[in-house]
C-alpha cells in the first residue's frame, strides 16, 4: 500500500460516513438513481488521484469507473451492486390500505411492522407501516398464527383514508415504489446493524480499497456499481470485449452449516451457479496470505452474484467473488467493520496485483 493507513483506520471515517449515507438512502431495484447519485459524488472525489480516471453512466442506470493501469494486456473489472430489495404498490384497496408486491427476496416476516416510504409519481414521500391485515390481537386472536405474504401484510399509510380513492387522492397509484426503513446503526464495538448492507457494505469496501493506494492499478480496471443484481441482471453488461476477470464483490452468507462470519472478508468458491474460476480462486487466496489477511473460504448453496450472472449472459472473463460477512441476510442485517476492512485490503491488494505474472492466469 502506498499510504500510511493501519488496519485500525480501515474503514476510515469517510469510508463510513459514505457507508451510513449510502444506506440512509433509498434504492430498491428499479429506482436507484438517488443512490447512483450519491456514489457518483463519493466516487468521483476518489478517484480523482488517479490519472486519467473517468466516471459514466451506463444506459440501465449503473456507474462505471475506469482507472487506467500499468498494463492494459488482461484488464480487469471488480463490480458491487447498490440496489436492494424493497417493495411496490399492487392494489390500493378498498380499505385505502396498500396491497404490495416484493422487489427481489424480501423476506415477509422480516419486515413486518417495519416503517416504510411511498414514492408517489410526483416525488411526494409518505409514510406508513407493514402490518398485518387485522393485526390487532384484541380483535383477531389468531393473527400471530397466521403466514406472513403479500395476501396478509399490508401498508397503512399515514394519512386520513378509509377508502381507495381518498388514497388516490394523495397521489399514490398501482406501480409505485415502496421503500424499507434501513435504520442504520452503529457502535463502538465496530458493528453495523442495517438493511440492505447486501450489499452497500461491499460498495464502501471498494471505496476504502481506493483510498489504501494511490498509483495506478496493475491493469486497466472498471469498477461497475451496478443496479439490478436483485433481479438477476446487474452486471452482466458494460465490460470491455477483452475483459481478463471480474471480480464481484458481494456479501458471505453467515448462518449454520456455514464458514463465513461477520469479521471476515470470505472468498466463495461455489455458489447455487457452480464454482467460479480456479485460478481466480487460488490468486485470491494468495494474495490474501501475501497481504497477512485472514480471509475465510465458503459455499453459498441459495446464491448467486453478478459474477454468475455475466456468465450466463455469455461474458467471457474469468470470475471470482468475494465479501464481508453479513448476518440474516435479507432481513435486518449485521456486519463488523473487520470485515470491511479485510475485504478493502483483498481488493486493494488484487488491483495492484498483476495477472499476467502468474503461471496459469
Amino acid at each position: 500500500m502506498t499510504t500510511d493507513a493501519t488496519d485500525e483506520t480501515i474503514p476510515s471515517a469517510a469510508a463510513m460516513r459514505f457507508l451510513i449515507d449510502l444506506l440512509d438512502t433509498p434504492g430498491p431495484t428499479g429506482y436507484t438513481d438517488e443512490a447512483i447519485t450519491l456514489c457518483e459524488q463519493w466516487f468521483g472525489t476518489l478517484v480523482a488521484k488517479f490519472t486519467g480516471a473517468t466516471l459514466s453512466r451506463t444506459r440501465k442506470g449503473a456507474l462505471k469507473i475506469h482507472i487506467p493501469g500499468k498494463a492494459s494486456t488482461h484488464p480487469v473489472a471488480v463490480t458491487a451492486h447498490v440496489d436492494t430489495l424493497g417493495l411496490m404498490v399492487k392494489e390500493i384497496k378498498s380499505s385505502g390500505r396498500l396491497k404490495v408486491s416484493r422487489i427481489g427476496g424480501v423476506m415477509w416476516n422480516g419486515i413486518e411492522m417495519e416503517g416504510v416510504t411511498v414514492r408517489t409519481a410526483d416525488n411526494t414521500r409518505i409514510r406508513g407501516t407493514v402490518v398485518p391485515v387485522n393485526g390487532s390481537v384484541h380483535v383477531n386472536r389468531e393473527v400471530h398464527k397466521a403466514p406472513r405474504n403479500a395476501d396478509t401484510l399490508e401498508v397503512r399509510l399515514d394519512i386520513r383514508t378509509t377508502k381507495a380513492e381518498e388514497t388516490r387522492a394523495h397521489g399514490i397509484e398501482v406501480g409505485d415504489f415502496v421503500f424499507l426503513d434501513a435504520r442504520v446503526e452503529t457502535n463502538d464495538e465496530g458493528f453495523i446493524r442495517s438493511r440492505f448492507l447486501d450489499d452497500r457494505a461491499s460498495v464502501a469496501s471498494i471505496y476504502a480499497a481506493l483510498e489504501l493506494f494511490d498509483e495506478a492499478p496493475a491493469q486497466d480496471t472498471t469498477i461497475l456499481i451496478a443496479n439490478y443484481e436483485e433481479v438477476g441482471h446487474g452486471g452482466t453488461s458494460d465490460f470491455a470485449d477483452n475483459l481478463f476477470e471480474l471480480l464481484a464483490i458481494d456479501m458471505a452468507a453467515v448462518g449454520n452449516g456455514q464458514n463465513s462470519d461477520e469479521y471476515h472478508c470470505s472468498i466463495c468458491t461455489m455458489d447455487g451457479a457452480g464454482p467460479y474460476h480456479f485460478q481466480t480462486i487460488e490468486r485470491l487466496r494468495r494474495l490474501a496470505k501475501a497481504n497477512d489477511i485472514d480471509v475465510k473460504t465458503d459455499i453459498y448453496p441459495y446464491y448467486s452474484s453478478d459474477a454468475t450472472a455475466y456468465w450466463f449472459a455469455g461474458g467471457a472473463a474469468r470470475t471470482g467473488l468475494i465479501g464481508p460477512g453479513v448476518d440474516t441476510s435479507h432481513s435486518y442485517e449485521r456486519t463488523h467493520t473487520d470485515a470491511i476492512r479485510d475485504t478493502a485490503k483483498l481488493i486493494a491488494a488484487y488491483l495492484q496485483d498483476n495477472p499476467a505474472q502468474h503461471n496459469g492466469d
